[in-house]
């Protein structure tokens, strides 16, 4: 059919129409909303809009649908359409409400964005504080759907009606005091265009510090652990923290570097999130003030598209003690994500970074959307958001993306 031959639409009422907004109300069982449109097929409505949940068993299905007109014949009058479909619903067991109006929806309000709650659990009480938060900004919630119920409970409010930094600035405080990890981010096709997710390694895909495990060792286990923490607290230079600590290292057999890769634990989710991500068409790195000869392997292990870490010195099958080339620091790591980003063909904006330490910071605030994963208050404070569960692939939720769809696709593949 061209274009021309495509008839007017009449769907789309203007706000003087008459129109009816079917409520159906139930226990669940296939072939309701069949039944439902099938009952009112008979008078010639045409569907305006369709909402249906269902929830433990429990059906709510709503349809806005334009009146019949009187002047079609008897029996298409809109008294006789609420007969009939309540005779239908009772026929099942459900219940039906049946509501005059004119006109569609109204329409939504100018700024709209995607509020996800992560709560282990998520309490009455929090629900309860983020709605009444998302009021006081203007915004107006449109539609609350489940992402996942395990390892957390994750939700999404569509919000419209208020800006997302305004909502962000107001309900970032929030999260903290309920227990709750909150996420704000625009709505719009961008998205859903986000292809470049980009990690820190240590703390973060991993739940080690790699120069920890070297450190064992090497027997200055504490020193060398002390100095981390102070530099991820942002108290210390990281080239100069990293330097002292690499220089405990020195005369240590090459073959340490085997043994500590034996030791890494990746972080609970971060096959998941990777794998899912790829799946989706994504592109995945990783940064790490950490050391490429752990970092290769992990590249290698997790099919990671990029990665860029620090090179500890070898000669003579003993480490030097020193690193070589430029160092990964604060700044490398957002230079890194940009220079990523390129390669990729991913716009700065279309990218998602996932840090925990200060020196994470840099590259948290230059990509599109990042994450402060169980990360140091000043990484928490600064990032665009924040999850403090221990479970990497809950960043999947902030995307928009399911359990439900995660776990099809790992039994499709499977």
């Amino acid at each position: 059919m061209s274009a021309s031959q495509i008839p007017p639409a009449t769907a789309v009422p203007g706000d003087d129409v008459p129109t009816l907004l079917v409520k159906i109300f139930g226990k669940d069982r296939p072939g309701i909303t069949a039944g439902l449109f099938d009952t009112l097929a008979a008078y010639s409505v045409d569907v305006v809009d369709i909402e249906q949940v269902v929830t433990r068993g429990r059906i709510t299905l709503c349809a806005l649908v334009t009146a019949p007109s009187p002047s079609q014949g008897t029996g298409a009058a809109e008294g006789d359409l609420r007969a009939t479909v309540h005779s239908w619903a009772e026929s099942l067991n459900l219940q039906a409400e049946i509501i005059s109006g004119r006109g569609d929806n109204r329409p939504r309000g100018t700024g709209r964005s995607h509020v996800t709650v992560l709560g282990h659990p998520l309490t009455a009480e929090s629900a309860a504080a983020i709605a009444a938060a998302i009021t006081s900004t203007g915004g107006n919630i449109d539609r609350i759907f489940r992402l996942a119920k395990y390892p957390v409970t994750a939700v999404e409010f569509a919000v419209s009606g208020a800006e997302t930094e305004a909502l962000r600035t107001v309900l970032a405080p929030e999260a903290a005091p309920l227990g709750v990890d909150i996420a704000v981010v625009a709505a719009g096709l961008q998205r859903r265009a986000q292809r470049l997710v980009v990690m820190d390694v240590d703390s973060t895909l991993i739940q080690d510090e790699v120069i920890e495990l070297f450190a064992a060792h090497a027997g200055c286990e504490a020193e060398v652990a002390e100095v981390t923490t102070a530099a991820m607290r942002g108290e210390l230079d990281f080239e100069q923290s990293l330097h002292a600590r690499v220089e405990l290292l020195g005369g240590l057999d090459a073959s340490v570097v085997e043994a500590v890769r034996k030791e890494v634990r990746l972080t609970p989710g971060a096959r998941t999130l990777v794998r899912t991500l790829k799946r989706l068409g994504y592109q995945v790195g990783v940064v790490s003030g950490g050391f490429t000869q752990v970092t290769d392997a992990l590249q290698e292990e997790l099919g990671l598209d990029f990665a860029s870490a620090n090179t500890l010195e070898i000669v003579d099958g003993k480490l030097t003690g020193r690193v070589t080339g430029a160092i990964v620091d604060r700044a490398g790591k957002a230079r890194l994500l940009r220079e990523f980003a390129q390669q990729a063909g991913v716009p700065l904006a279309q990218t998602v970074a996932i840090g925990d330490g200060a020196n994470d910071l840099d590259m948290l605030n230059a990509a599109g959307l990042g994450v402060a994963f169980n990360a140091k208050p000043v990484v928490r404070e600064a990032a665009h958001t924040a999850v403090n569960v221990p479970f990497l692939d809950t960043v999947l939720y902030l995307l928009g993306i399911t359990r439900e769809e995660v776990e099809a696709a790992d039994t499709h593949v499977g």
